[in-house]
């Protein structure tokens, strides 16, 4: 070969090894380029918060990723920002990137370009419950039938006349004031006759001086209601009389399959019988007719929970309908 031959050679050499080297250096800027415009995050390297693809750490990977972010036909931004090639669509991470890879191209690395990255933002706090009860909403609590005890007979209840009627134990007197009525010591049941009796103890938990009425006990085995007739557990329910009429018939949905005392399921059906001085407005009181019954029924079905009851429900009105028949 010629000296002129030797020195045409090299420069050709020379320009093809410039050539080759040309994109390769492209390609590295283009990705610097892009993960770096517009965003004043320093994690930058493999890994860093901004990836929402991590690179493979095998070197010939990175390089094809890097030329990927280079090539404006791959590079996706998140939200369309300035880096995104006219016309792309949007990252689509377990699809789109997916299979490429699937097919052996580069997996596209997408992160949101242009802005640092974002904190998850706080859930927004939970509404306030408005004040009072919603809507079609009452109070649900329990009342019951307490049995005078063991102890010193050492308070006394009188009749509506204020006549001494019974000799009773203290914590009993202050039982039977609230709830209305009770089944003394000898069996025979009490049940409220009035309240303002200048005779009578004042009751603890409503400030009241009430007289009772003695009953038969097989005519009124839980004492009487407001309308005079007996109260039965787990149908009667105290309301206030201006919300819900008296000898109306409930349905409520929330203690439906309620266990009962004897087995069985409750069937949702009340009747408003009775009233009482702490009922007052949207309340509904169911009478359960014994401390413990109350106690379980607290435990399933919490007092004060809130209940959706359905007046004039067609099938309970059938229900206490035969009842009263019968």
């Amino acid at each position: 070969m010629t000296s002129a031959a030797r020195a045409r050679a090299l420069v050709l050499g020379g320009i093809h090894a410039f050539l080759l080297a040309l994109p390769a250096g492209c390609a590295t800027k283009g990705g610097a380029d892009w993960v770096h415009d517009g965003s004043s995050e320093p994690q930058i390297a493999r890994g860093g918060g901004g990836w929402l693809h991590e690179p493979s750490p095998d070197d010939g990977d990175r390089d094809r990723g890097a030329g990927a972010a280079g090539d404006p036909r791959r590079a996706r931004s998140v939200d369309g920002a300035p880096g995104e090639a006219p016309g792309a669509a949007q990252a689509d991470p377990g699809g789109a990137a997916g299979a490429a890879s699937a097919q052996g191209d580069p997996v596209i690395l997408v992160r949101e370009h242009g802005r640092p990255a974002r904190a998850t933002p706080a859930p927004a706090p939970a509404p306030q419950a408005a004040q009072g009860l919603a809507p079609g909403m009452f109070r649900n609590t329990y009342y019951d039938f307490p049995s005078e005890g063991e102890g010193p007979k050492d308070a006394v209840l009188y009749g509506a006349a204020c006549a001494p009627l019974a000799s009773v134990p203290r914590a009993f007197h202050d039982q039977v004031c609230v709830q209305g009525s009770g089944r003394l010591a000898s069996g025979d049941t009490v049940s409220f006759a009035r309240r303002g009796c200048a005779c009578a103890d004042v009751c603890p938990r409503t400030g009241q001086q009430v007289c009772f009425e003695r009953l038969d006990p097989r005519r009124f085995p839980y004492g009487r209601g407001a309308t005079g007739r007996p109260i039965t557990p787990l149908r009667t329910v105290a309301v206030d009389s201006s919300v819900i009429p008296l000898g109306t018939s409930l349905f409520v949905p929330e203690l439906v399959g309620l266990p009962l005392p004897g087995g069985g399921r409750h069937d949702g059906c009340f009747l408003a019988e009775d009233r009482g001085i702490k009922v007052v407005g949207r309340q509904i009181d169911v009478f359960t007719g014994d401390p413990a019954v109350t106690a379980r029924l607290n435990a399933l079905f919490p007092s004060n929970r809130g209940v959706r009851p359905v007046l004039d429900d067609a099938r309970c009105r059938a229900i206490f309908a035969a009842r009263g028949a019968s």
